[in-house]
Order: structure tokens, then C-alpha cells, then sequence
């Protein structure tokens, strides 16, 4: 379980696309803060209802805030993520909130649509090296 310090992001286990930008957050989370967990799992699933939110709606990226008081979803979580990270990927984030949230939406649409085709999908989601395995809430 995570503490209560840590962000938390619920991605699709088995995208392409989602399993890169875990890659890419690992790469780049320089202080190891982040955590996360498949959307499949019964750790996103809990707290996807506590949110009344569909667990089983895959097409969405969450980013949940240290407390687990807010979630961010689909292009807000994406802009969470890069702010968090710091640096230039801040200014990122900075260059994205420029965009209206419908437009921003409507390109994450798009890319969510079309990831399995385009990025592939696994049978099962992909075990994390070791040295990131306490990262992952679902292992």
C-alpha cells in the first residue's frame, strides 16, 4: 500500500502506450516518488469506486495527489505527471494548460482510441525490473 506521500498513477496495465509513459516517469522521477498501479488491479479498483468513478473504463489515465484526495483524469493527469517531474518537463505541463481542457481531451481521445492498434497490447501487464518493483502497487 502506498503511504500517504506519494502520487499514484492508474494506467492500463496492458497499453503499449501506457507501460512507456510508466517507463518514461520512471526515468525521469529523479526522487522515486511516484508510484503505480494498473487500472485492472484491485488497489485502482478500490480507489476508482471510492470516486465513483467506472473501474472498468481503461480508456483513462488517473493521477491520484499525494492524500488521495483528488484525482486528476486524461489530459489533467498527463499535465500532473510532467509538473511533477519538474525541470523542463514543468514547463511542459506549463505549454499544455494553455490549451483548453476540451481540445486537450478530445487529442487524449484520439491517442486512447487508437493506442492498442498503434502501441500494441500485452496478454497480461508487464512484470517491472526489481529495482522498481516496491513502486508498484499491484505486484
Amino acid at each position: 500500500m502506498a503511504d500517504s506521500v506519494n502520487p499514484v498513477l492508474l494506467y492500463d496495465g496492458v497499453c503499449g502506450l501506457c507501460n512507456r509513459l510508466v517507463r518514461f516517469v520512471l526515468k525521469h522521477d529523479k526522487q522515486a516518488q511516484f508510484r503505480f498501479a494498473s487500472l485492472q488491479s484491485d488497489y485502482a479498483v478500490r480507489i476508482l469506486q471510492a470516486q465513483d468513478l467506472d473501474p472498468h473504463d481503461l480508456d483513462t489515465l488517473y493521477y491520484v495527489d499525494e492524500f488521495g484526495k483528488r484525482l486528476a483524469a486524461r489530459s489533467d493527469a498527463v499535465i500532473s505527471v510532467l509538473r511533477e517531474l519538474g525541470g523542463f518537463w514543468s514547463a511542459v505541463a506549463v505549454t499544455l494548460r494553455l490549451f483548453p481542457k476540451s481540445l486537450r481531451d478530445w487529442g487524449y481521445g484520439v491517442a486512447a482510441r487508437h493506442r492498442y492498434r498503434v502501441f500494441g497490447k500485452y496478454e497480461s501487464c508487464p512484470v517491472p525490473e526489481r529495482k522498481y518493483q516496491d513502486r508498484f502497487l499491484d505486484m
